[in-house]
């Protein structure tokens, strides 16, 4: 399955109060901007999609899919033409194209769209599917939404092992394809998955929510906008992992810089850098 062309996509747009706390810039009562940055990846043997954002569903039926608190806080666009479905089309395929899915975690601003998918199969390290099937906690209760794969998706769990990659353990490539690998990097939920993609130039890095801010990527004076480091610090599964995955994707993409690019699900100052 060797990959052809990335299309770097959208698929979600948050407008939080404060731009200043989300963005580090901007107003303090202005207006955010937080993106659901999802990959559309053209291989030999069909389309792979990396998160999906929201779905048709989240728009129809927003409270009872993302819950009051989300749309409050949140303040999606819910604009169909984002969903990964709609943006599939325009570039000119069909839902049934999309035959393989990597959810980085299914928090429900990533996996919103799996049911327009309902023939792609989707991976997920067991851990995390675990954790959104019996939402034992009440932070796994509140960010996971079953509503999203009631269609009873075609799951590919994958195990916590593998090889070693640029000193990140138990790495596996999807589906045997050695230029697209899924990556451990929990802490922010039970079984955060960056998903390593080899192009031409350099491998691609989709780190999910293991940051937010390409700011947490500055090697000598990491930082963070003040809502965004409330808000990993309120739906962390464990701070001390999570922090340290940070360390080790903020040495990779020091040491590494031209071998690796790394960037995040909702930062939208690196997805406007591949658009």
């Amino acid at each position: 399955m060797t990959s052809v062309r990335v299309h770097h996509l959208n698929c979600a747009t948050l407008c939080p109060f404060s731009a200043l706390l989300v963005n580090g810039r901007g107003g303090l009562l202005s207006t955010g901007r937080i993106v659901c940055h999802c990959l559309l990846i053209e291989t030999n043997d069909g389309l792979v999609l990396v998160d999906t954002g929201l779905g048709l569903k989240d728009i129809a039926n927003p409270i009872g899919h993302l819950g009051r608190s989300f749309v409050a806080i949140g303040r999606p666009r819910f604009d169909p033409d984002e969903t990964a479905v709609h943006q599939v089309a325009r570039l000119g395929f069909k839902p049934k194209d999309v035959r393989n899915i990597v959810v980085t975690h299914l928090d429900l601003d990533h996996a919103g769209g799996l049911a327009d998918f309902p023939h792609a199969q989707v991976h997920v390290f067991a851990p995390e599917h675990e954790a959104a099937m019996t939402r034992r906690t009440s932070n796994e209760r509140r960010r996971y939404s079953p509503g999203q794969w009631e269609h009873g998706p075609l799951w590919a769990l994958h195990a916590l092992a593998g090889e070693r990659w640029f000193g990140f353990d138990c790495v596996q490539a999807l589906n045997g394809n050695p230029d697209m690998l899924l990556v451990p990097v929990q802490g922010h939920s039970r079984g955060n998955c960056a998903v390593a993609l080899r192009t031409p130039e350099t491998w691609l890095l989709h780190c999910g929510d293991a940051y937010y801010s390409h700011a947490e990527m500055d090697n000598e004076h990491p930082s963070c906008p003040l809502g965004l480091k409330v808000f990993q610090r309120f739906n962390q599964i464990d701070g001390d992992l999570r922090m340290h995955n940070q360390l080790r994707l903020r040495t990779l993409a020091h040491e590494h810089a031209g071998e690796v690019q790394v960037f995040c699900a909702h930062d939208f100052m690196e997805l406007d850098r591949y658009q």
